[in-house]
């Protein structure tokens, strides 16, 4: 049967279970960043990014290991490959780095759900999140490499994946592309409210994606807009997304608030690399409480709306609603 609304996708697990919950706050709803990279033997701080770090594949059950200790079963992988080319193939390549990783983290932690970033940033020559023609970025040549990128995570072990790139109609080209190849329960979060920030810096020194030339603002949204991100909602919505993410979280709560008041699927918020480094460059210089600190900017993404939050301070989170802190 051809449906794109299939509402069963997000009830195939306890895990995903537990994350879709309409209210609560605990270790469930939180999603862990990991970057991977090729090689062996790599567990390499990143230098913007204090305490996060980058793994070659024989590294990552480790870091999984000490989340799961944690109480953090979901993570969302990032992947650093040691080849770019112009049309990012590394990203679709069933022998690519997150690829490799998934395989490796499916075999030793099966139980721990796993998300996969599908964006082409990370694999491009020049940086930027799709085919380029010229300096523009070819929005209908770029799903067909997302699509084909969305099919290799659930292959290689992928539960959820999660499309970051802002190209018009991805949502549904993946969704389409995913039931051709038998996976109909394999659900989609969408980063469909995501705006073209300065918050991003660290990670692209993370992932090593940011931009040779111009920037993404002919794709990622202008930041003052309010009704823009609505429309981007629901839209990805009717295309067949499972779970709407607004991004980044901080500056943007206004945008969770009204989102998950207007959506009927689950509305999750990405605190990101720029959000961390404030915090733990602050801390490091003593002016703020970090925990403290961390504890409000978690329970403000709640209380504005969302279910779901991809925070780098998952580990430490978890850690203080175990004890009671935040809950």
């Amino acid at each position: 049967m051809d449906l794109i609304q299939r509402p069963r996708r997000l009830r195939g697990s306890e895990n995903l279970r537990k994350m879709v919950r309409e209210t609560r706050m605990d270790k469930s709803s939180l999603i862990y960043p990991l970057f991977v990279k090729e090689g062996t033997g790599i567990e390499e701080e990143i230098p913007s990014m204090e305490g996060q770090f980058r793994y070659s594949v024989d590294r990552l059950p480790f870091e999984l290991e000490r989340l799961q200790n944690a109480g953090v079963n979901s993570i969302m992988l990032f992947g650093i490959p040691d080849h770019k080319d112009e049309v990012g193939s590394g990203a679709y390549d069933p022998n690519g780095i997150v690829q490799k990783a998934l395989r490796e983290a499916k075999k030793q932690f099966p139980d721990m759900y796993y998300i996969t970033d599908v964006c082409m940033c990370e694999y491009t020559s020049h940086g930027h999140c799709g085919v380029l023609c010229g300096h523009d970025v070819n929005n209908d040549a770029t799903l067909e490499l997302l699509a084909k990128t969305a099919v290799s995570h659930v292959e290689a072990g992928a539960d959820m994946v999660a499309p970051s790139d802002m190209m018009d109609g991805r949502v549904r080209a993946i969704r389409e592309a995913l039931d051709a190849n038998g996976h109909y329960g394999a659900p989609i979060m969408s980063y469909a409210v995501k705006y073209a920030s300065a918050f991003y810096g660290p990670f692209r020194d993370a992932a090593g994606s940011a931009p040779s030339f111009g920037d993404r603002k002919s794709y990622q949204m202008d930041f003052h807009n309010r009704r823009e991100g609505m429309k981007e909602a629901l839209t990805d919505v009717e295309e067949g997304a499972d779970i709407i993410m607004v991004k980044p979280a901080m500056s943007y709560l206004d945008m969770v608030s009204e989102v998950s008041k207007a959506v009927n699927v689950p509305v999750a918020t990405y605190s990101v690399s720029g959000e961390y480094a404030m915090v733990k460059a602050a801390a490091k210089m003593g002016w703020i409480d970090e925990e403290r600190i961390m504890c409000e900017m978690a329970v403000s993404a709640y209380r504005a709306g969302a279910q779901i939050y991809l925070t780098y301070y998952a580990k430490e989170l978890a850690k203080c609603m175990d004890e009671g802190r935040i809950g």
